[in-house]
């Protein structure tokens, strides 16, 4: 596989599957296939199109964020405190589930029919969230919006790549980048404008203006090709979409939970994870069986796609090394405020879309795979230099981590997904796209729940020898403890400090170990270059046998692209 492809760049020279694993046709430039950029919109269509995905992706990048810096707020008129934590898991655990079923169900139905279900059903539950009356209304409401954000997130990034050839897709890849960066800063600010001048509510209202706009682009000004009609009735997966929401909800629940709400070793955890477990065979059985199954087998058999599903899912673990621990450290080790502390994290958004933007440019002559590559490495050096920091330390010190591992990431992330979307056709590119989003969103709940644990043991054992008795055992207690320094000793205040200090360290280490388990899913299991699908009529396209493993058109007989 591989062997007599041309180079990965952006002139769609090599060869790639077949829109449905058919194969066996030329893939032309913009018609051969329906969903092409040339026919899926006017180029003087794209603007407002954009504009909607920007839009449609900003609703579910900010959410992630907006609602954090309201807690205090919501928890003091709803009460609940001992669940809030849900009102993030339970719209993590619904995004995260509905990706492959949403996937599949654009590659059925056409992505516009998706988009705008997905967007109703995000506004459907942030108007229900406004009005919530107590906390358990809240969290249900809470997951309402999140089965809309499942549809958004996986449904844009797949528009996004048919609305451009392999050429101009990084620029919008750039774009929705961008749109996660700047959420990333705003959220906070905005949610704590809202939470501390207006009502908490207002968080979830301001959703709708942004989603009407973003509704009403893409209803008139995103035009799906007419497709053949099939001659039969497209079949949907319905037991095998319920048992994925049923296996992915189980699992990602024992490991938000785990350590939190129980011990890991606990009958609970135990449980969850049995069941899990048997709920994920049942899943393989039934997806075997089934017609048009919503995760097909292909996601897993073809190299390329396998490869950066298991590489972009060691990243999801490794972002959780900064995104949740490095707030903790900047405020406890580095004594900085929430905000000091929310910059030293904001860098890394800043250096990320900047760096995807300019991936192209090493791509297009290296290659997606080499380019990837080189990314992870520099990102695997940088998670290394974090435990040589001195202590405590300047706060532009990890800053400085942050700008360098946000542009490695960068380099990295882009390329892999752009260069897998390119390797399959329209009929399956929402299943590629969601698979590869779905192993990164699993990727964080596991980073979660591991480096949770790996913290909170680090910590233990530095505190067995305390200065002085009673001290907080977990680092959330740590973090609180340390936010009141009056009411503890010199002495004990430091050697908390050192603990904290110490347990990020060891996350950090863990984060490099992720960062090289990405590395050998590219090493290893990716082919030397990607099988793009061509854009032009001058190469014969890769097909897709029978048991959905990547073949390369030359064998036999087909003509070879362009060499090196």
């Amino acid at each position: 596989m591989g062997g007599t492809e041309a180079r990965d760049g952006t002139d769609g020279t090599e060869a790639g599957n077949g829109a449905g694993g058919t194969g066996g046709r030329r893939s032309t430039h913009g018609a051969s296939e329906p969903g092409s950029p040339a026919a899926l919109t006017t180029p003087r269509g794209r603007r407002p199109v954009v504009a909607a995905l920007m839009l449609g992706m900003a609703l579910a990048a900010i959410d992630g964020t907006i609602v954090s810096t309201a807690v205090p707020q919501i928890v003091g008129d709803l009460g609940g405190f001992t669940v809030f934590s849900w009102l993030f898991s339970g719209y993590l655990l619904a995004v995260t589930v509905t990706l492959p079923v949403y996937g599949k169900l654009s590659d059925t139905f056409g992505r516009k029919p998706v988009l705008i279900a997905g967007i109703i059903l995000f506004l459907v539950g942030s108007l229900l969230c406004a009005a919530a009356w107590n906390m358990g209304a809240l969290i249900a409401f809470r997951i309402v919006q999140g089965l809309g954000g499942g549809a958004l997130q996986g449904t844009v990034q797949t528009i996004a790549a048919d609305l451009y050839p392999l050429k101009e897709r990084p620029r919008i890849q750039a774009k929705l980048s961008t749109v996660w960066a700047t959420s990333a800063v705003a959220g906070p600010v905005v949610g704590g404008l809202l939470a501390g001048y207006a009502d908490w509510r207002w968080i979830f209202l301001i959703n709708l203006p942004v989603g009407a706009i973003a509704l009403w682009l893409v209803a008139r000004h995103l035009h799906e090709p007419a497709r053949p009609r099939p001659t039969t009735r497209p079949r949907i997966d319905w037991a095998g979409a319920l048992a994925v929401f049923a296996t992915g909800t189980l699992l990602l629940t024992a490991l938000v939970q785990g350590g939190v709400a129980w011990p890991w070793l606990s009958a609970p955890s135990l449980g969850l994870f049995a069941a899990s477990a048997a709920l994920a065979a049942l899943t393989v059985v039934i997806e075997r069986r089934a017609a048009e199954p919503i995760i097909p087998g292909w996601v897993w058999r073809r190299r390329t796609i396998a490869s950066v599903n298991l590489a972009l899912g060691a990243m999801g673990l490794l972002m959780v090394a900064p995104t949740v621990f490095l707030p903790t450290y900047a405020q406890s080790v580095l004594g900085l405020g929430p905000i000091a502390a929310g910059f030293v994290l904001s860098v890394m958004t800043l250096s990320w879309p900047v760096s995807a933007a300019l991936s192209d440019r090493v791509y297009n002559r290296i290659g997606f795979r080499l380019t990837a590559i080189i990314g992870m490495s520099a990102a695997l050096l940088i998670l290394l230099a974090f435990p040589l920091l001195p202590y405590p330390g300047e706060p532009w010190q990890p800053a400085l981590i942050m700008l360098l591992l946000g542009a490695a990431l960068g380099l990295f992330q882009l390329p892999l997904i752009v260069g897998v979307q390119s390797t399959v056709g329209w009929a399956e590119r929402g299943t590629t796209t969601a698979s590869v989003l779905f192993c990164r969103q699993v990727g964080q709940s596991v980073g979660a729940a591991v480096f949770g644990a790996v913290a909170n043991s680090v910590l233990a054992a530095r505190l067995l020898d305390a200065p002085v008795p009673g001290l907080p055992g977990d680092l959330d207690a740590v973090a609180r403890t340390l936010e009141d320094p009056g009411a503890l000793s010199a002495a004990a205040t430091d050697h908390l400090r050192r603990a904290v200090d110490a347990a990020v360290d060891h996350v950090y280490i863990g984060a490099a170990g992720a960062a090289a388990l990405a590395l050998l899913a590219l090493v290893v299991l990716a082919p030397r270059r990607f099988p793009v699908i061509a854009e032009t009529a001058t190469t014969e396209p890769v097909t897709a046998g029978k048991d959905g493993t990547e073949k390369d058109g030359n064998e036999k007989g087909g003509k070879q692209g362009p060499a090196d």
